[in-house]
């Protein structure tokens, strides 16, 4: 608990999706960093104030401004990931003239030139690559000037030095952000890929049943707030078993595809679809009332009638039978409602197969 207030002190509250981890990466490794620009400097400031370290009236009101700024920008970012552009980019420039400041105007400080490398890999980190070679380009010529006009200027032989290591600097730093970035891409992507492939049914390309139960427990949640209708469909093909036993399991994936196929296409962009079990398919309706949704059933049992799947020149006749139910006052859950459905389902194969049963007709005949 300590520890989570302590990085909401220094970090803020804002809120991360999975995709934005590098994003969250350079969020906090700014605001680490102006909390260093606002200690540190702040540091050098008081030392001036002492009478410790002599930095001279120029570069102090200059640092005075930076450590404010400093301050202003972390709890300007903290919270507001949205910002962060605006801000890194400030600080950026805010950085630059602190260190050109330092050039011009404490040349008693042999190292002061030490900041612009920080400088670079910082604004690769923030900004990226394109940023990064355009501080370089606006950097290398300021430094090559204002030491023109220091009192106590380095020599020819330091400026080549500096100068070369400068760019050098650049250079490894866009490669390695360049780098960097690229491989997190991939990771990213391969991340969402097999997020995907756990997600979905390999044979029919529908939702497996982990994540479509998952995905439909946030659709009963936003339901219920808006105190919306919800219905299920439990679909379930007929003699399956048969047809894998007569035609071979070949010919009962290609009947799952097609009726797969079949249901999705008739899918809202809103609803659910999944595959439950071996030949068993749910699919969540929201906002759908009890005569919507069998209305819906009873399209989907024609469709699937109507399919020819066929495995070289055997031809496979395939029907479905669908239980329909729909949400209950004590509904909080898919399995509260889904049971329901599968009850009229069993009814609908009771009966005779190939039919739509809806539940609250059971109940009423009841």
């Amino acid at each position: 608990m300590i520890t989570k207030k302590i990085g909401e002190l220094f970090f803020g509250n804002s809120v991360f999706d999975e995709k934005e981890e590098y994003m969250k990466f350079c969020v906090r490794f700014l605001l680490v960093n102006m909390w260093c620009g606002f200690i540190f400097t702040g540091m050098f400031v008081v030392v001036e104030w002492l009478g410790i370290n002599t930095i001279g009236p120029p570069n102090i009101q200059v640092m005075q401004t930076f450590t404010i700024l400093s301050l202003l920008l972390v709890f300007l970012l903290r919270g507001h990931k949205e910002r962060f552009r605006v801000i890194a980019l400030i600080y950026a420039i805010a950085c630059y003239f602190e260190y050109m400041s330092a050039l011009l105007f404490v040349p008693q400080d042999e190292f002061r030139v030490i900041w612009f490398y920080t400088y670079f890999a910082g604004v690769y980190i923030l900004l990226g690559q394109s940023a990064g070679i355009v501080a370089t380009v606006i950097t290398v010529p300021s430094i090559i000037i204002g030491n023109s006009f220091s009192s106590v200027p380095y020599s020819s032989n330091a400026m080549a030095t500096i100068i070369i290591s400068l760019l050098v600097t650049s250079v490894i730093c866009y490669a390695y952000t360049s780098r960097s970035i690229s491989f997190f891409r991939r990771m990213t992507e391969a991340i969402d890929l097999l997020r995907v492939q756990a997600a979905i049914d390999p044979l029919t390309g529908v939702m497996n049943a982990r994540s479509y139960y998952a995905a439909t427990d946030s659709l009963i949640q936003a339901c219920l707030r808006t105190r919306a209708p919800f219905s299920v469909l439990f679909v379930d093909l007929d003699h399956f078993k048969l047809i894998n036993d007569k035609f071979g399991h070949e010919a009962g994936d290609v009947v799952l595809k097609e009726a797969a196929a079949c249901l999705a296409k008739n899918t809202r962009s809103g609803d659910a679809l999944g595959r439950i079990g071996g030949e068993e398919f749910s699919m969540f309706l929201p906002n759908t009332d009890i005569a919507g949704a069998e209305v819906l059933a009873e399209k989907l049992r024609k469709s699937i009638e109507a399919l020819r799947p066929s495995v070289g020149e055997t031809i496979i006749k395939v029907t479905a039978s669908i239980g329909v139910a729909r949400n209950q006052p004590e509904h909080s859950s898919i399995t509260d409602i889904q049971r329901l459905a599968d009850q009229a389902m069993y009814l609908a194969k009771k009966e005779g197969r190939n039919r739509v049963t809806c539940f609250s007709k059971i109940v009423s005949n009841n």
